[in-house]
């Protein structure tokens, strides 16, 4: 079959050359899709692809892909295949000239207390390409609960420096907020792969870790320069450590020193400030009125949860693929990683105020980088990712498809050059001349907190009495708590099979209204006796789903999924032995037309 696509390659070839080139990939998608590929990568063996050698690059035009489209689709007709699919990496667009106000994820656009219009400067500037920071220093982020008195005052200082900035500087602390309102909340589209109609959104897909990383990589170097200390670096919100579970104490006064204190922020949570601890499985006025030494437990737990027994392979990790032509709402073959759905957003809701209308400042994409601690939270974020790496555990790798490799984003540098950043760019930090102060090697609290094993003296036999998944109509809602039993693909595996697979629960289709917050908890064999209650502290809580309002297509469904490790948590069950597991979905908020299309239990392979 190769051999028939040598003319079309041929063809293409002839078109006048562009600054354009794209790398289109092979795949078999939900819809049995057919491409063409020039990177092909032999491990990805859930894709069929079809490879054409590297002398036979594709060089397009700057075409609508939707119409190439077509053309393929032709050719896959003629190779008797039923569709045709493009994939390329999502690019972000010249962010100066094409930009919309926000719509996305304001539920009540009314009561907005920050501004929609969230487009930055434009200076007249062309984008340039990145250039790797060549200079000796690296900046150490610190633990915001720790940090020494020269920190402090230096970032306090450059804080209020850029909000001394005039607003339309695109260094200014209102132009950088606004950089998460306008590529999370709808302001760019995909029109540099064709697509001008489909909005980019950076959330719930594997563009979660990079852009934000790559977004303080720069807020952090504007910072230093605002002050002009090459050193400076951010601090990170470290509530994976009992001591760094409080909002740090630095954001909580209105003044300091008879000065106004820069990092305060008037929408918060005033019930969640220190010395209250932070929930890192938080539901929207769910408070849970556990005691701190339980809190404490738990959240050491869900960090546990996300970084190993959720965060198990590369697709749980970082979240599900997303390319250009994808549409924010409709891609129902995205999940959203481990990390982002759990402990990420749970810190968003539990400091945003619950008493403003969409949740602001961090209870919403649009409103969240008004607020200094935004910053300081994704730090820590940030660190997860390099925390998860250095863990070593098979399976812990991040994606290598070209499409999220090459995926990329535009931002102001620090001395205010537009720039053009590729993921690819940003998996080694050291390259980028930044790092994190840790304590000694001391073994973290979280690495220690897995839950532990169930007694068999709290259980009950039986759940019987619970429906299989093939007994249900699908799509379910999940209105009301869902239980139903699961068949799994194996039991009793051995060590060794163990450690070349891990078992998932996935659960697919997640339609949900897109404007509200929305978080259902998952339960995997929930036997216990009458008068015994689980918490994220105990094996059998699974985890949970979370999504922040990020989505401007008024009266539609946002589709999403998600994962769970089973492996560990049907050990410290104790029903590794059964053929069904007994999957328990609990509503918390915002899933009164929540649905749910699939539920499966499924072998991915290290």
């Amino acid at each position: 079959m190769s051999s028939s696509l040598l003319p079309l390659v041929s063809t293409l070839s002839a078109f006048p050359s562009t600054n354009t080139q794209r790398a289109f990939k092979t795949r078999t998608n939900q819809t049995h899709g057919f491409g063409v590929s020039c990177n092909a990568k032999p491990h990805d063996q859930s894709d069929n692809k079809l490879i054409l050698p590297e002398s036979q690059n594709l060089v397009l035009p700057n075409v609508d892909r939707r119409n190439l489209l077509m053309g393929l689709g032709g050719l896959c007709t003629a190779a008797n295949l039923p569709g045709a699919a493009i994939s390329a990496p999502i690019t972000s667009p010249d962010i100066t000239s094409i930009c919309k106000d926000a719509l996305a994820g304001i539920n009540k656009i009314e009561e907005a207390v920050r501004s929609r219009k969230c487009c930055p400067p434009s200076l007249g500037k062309t984008i340039k390409p990145f250039v790797f920071p060549t200079e000796n220093t690296v900046r150490m982020r610190w633990p915001a609960h720790a940090g020494t008195q020269k920190q402090v005052d230096d970032y306090r200082r450059a804080i209020q420096a850029m909000r001394d900035l005039p607003d339309d500087h695109p260094h200014s602390f209102v132009s950088q907020a606004k950089i998460h309102c306008a590529y999370c909340n709808g302001g760019y589209t995909q029109v540099e792969s064709g697509f001008p109609d489909i909005d980019i959104q950076i959330h719930n897909s594997w563009l979660f870790f990079p852009f934000h990383r790559w977004y303080l990589y720069f807020y952090e170097r504007i910072l230093g320069k605002l002050i002009n200390e090459p050193s400076f670096a951010l601090p990170f919100w470290k509530w994976d450590e009992p001591a760094g579970m409080p909002l740090p104490d630095i954001f909580v006064p209105k003044d300091v020193n008879g000065k106004p204190n820069s990092l305060y922020d008037v929408y918060r949570d005033t019930g969640h400030l220190s010395p209250t601890m932070v929930d890192l499985s938080y539901s929207k006025g769910k408070e849970k009125g556990l005691s701190n030494q339980t809190q404490l437990a738990c959240n050491l737990a869900t960090v546990y949860r996300d970084l190993v027994r959720n965060g198990g392979d590369t697709v749980s990790f970082f979240g599900g693929k997303y390319v250009a032509g994808n549409a924010p709402v409709k891609n129902g073959a995205q999940s959203v990683g481990s990390v982002e759905s759990g402990s990420h957003t749970a810190v968003h809701r539990w400091v945003g105020d619950s008493n403003q209308p969409n949740g602001e400042d961090m209870g919403n994409f649009y409103s969240a980088g008004y607020d200094p601690v935004f910053y300081c939270h994704h730090a820590n974020v940030d660190r997860t990712w390099k925390l998860w790496k250095d863990l070593d555990i098979p399976g812990h790798v991040e994606p290598t498809d070209p499409d999220w490799l090459n995926a990329s984003y535009v931002f102001y540098d620090e001395n205010e050059d537009l720039v053009r950043v590729y993921n690819k760019d940003c998996v080694d930090i050291g390259k980028l001349k930044y790092g994190f102060i840790e304590n000694s090697k001391e073994v973290f609290p979280w690495r220690k907190s897995r839950p532990a094993k169930r007694s068999t003296s709290d259980q009950v036999v039986s759940t019987s009495d619970v429906p299989t998944v093939d007994e249900l109509k699908f799509p379910v809602s999940l209105e009301n708590i869902l239980k139903v039993r699961v068949k799994r693909p194996v039991v009793s595996r051995t060590k060794e099979e163990k450690a070349k697979a891990n078992e998932i629960l996935l659960i697919d289709g997640i339609k949900f209204d897109s404007e509200k917050f929305v978080k259902f908890d998952v339960f995997v064999n929930d036997k216990l006796k009458d008068g015994v209650f689980t918490t994220p502290c105990d094996p059998e809580y699974a985890g949970g789903f979370a999504q922040i309002p990020h989505n401007d297509m008024k009266n539609m469904k946002m589709s999403s999924a998600a994962r769970f490790g089973l492996t560990e948590l049907l050990e410290d069950t104790n029903t590794d032995g059964e053929e069904y597991a007994t999957v328990t979905l609990v509503p918390r908020t915002g899933c009164d037309d929540l649905t749910v299309d699939k539920i499966t239990i499924e072998l991915v392979s290290l």
